[in-house]
């Protein structure tokens, strides 16, 4: 299968679980941890945030309570049904909505503060590529941020029993994901890779 086929077969299946997607998650907690992450992870109110893999919306919305007037989210996904569900739920012109993928950013040079993928990283075909237009569209000293909710194992059992044109998007260990950050010139700040989650923090460039 070519790459062109997998990214397609990936657009059809989750354009085929947007209407199910919020209800597979306790949405309150879900914001709840997100606002907490980002005292954690210092997000500053004026930012503007790349949420690459936006899906139906969830971590734009609890960045929009974040964020102040000067804030800006970036929403990309690959899937225009998930675009869609979001779009129907957050009315708010701090966010540009954009139909792309990781590799190929629909994005200015140093546009953003901060990128953060919830939930989306082991669906990225070529990471190395996609480590690239992070580069690229990150301002000096941006930040990265990995996160999922649940352990390695359990993502990759959820997507091993999936549709095919996910079982093979499997998360490797943080250190070894760290280590390609740290290939690609981003200074790992920290990971995680436990029961409750799988995390990495990054900066573009050294961060003093």
């Amino acid at each position: 299968m070519s790459a062109e086929q997998q990214i397609d077969g990936r657009i059809a299946f989750f354009d085929s679980i947007a209407d199910a997607w919020d209800g597979w998650h306790d949405l309150p907690l879900l914001e709840a941890r997100l606002q907490a992450e980002f005292d954690a992870l210092g997000v500053q109110r004026g930012e503007c945030v790349l949420d690459i893999g936006c899906g139906t919306g969830n971590l734009t919305k609890a960045l929009l309570s974040r964020l102040d007037s000067a804030g800006r989210v970036f929403a990309v996904d690959i899937s225009p049904v998930m675009l869609e569900r979001a779009q129907n739920k957050i009315n708010d012109p701090r966010v540009c909505w954009l139909q792309g993928a990781a590799h190929q950013l629909p994005l200015a040079d140093g546009s953003c503060d901060r990128i953060i993928c919830f939930s989306a990283w082991p669906h990225f075909e070529d990471p190395e590529a996609v480590l690239a237009e992070f580069g690229r569209v990150l301002r000096a000293g941006g930040h990265v941020q990995i996160l999922h909710y649940i352990s390695r194992e359990e993502v990759n059992q959820i997507h091993s029993e999936a549709h095919p044109s996910v079982q093979a998007d499997l998360l490797a260990p943080a250190s070894e994901v760290a280590v390609l950050f740290e290939r690609n010139g981003f200074e790992v700040l920290s990971v995680a890779d436990d029961a409750s989650c799988y995390a990495l923090n990054a900066c573009k460039g050294r961060c003093l």
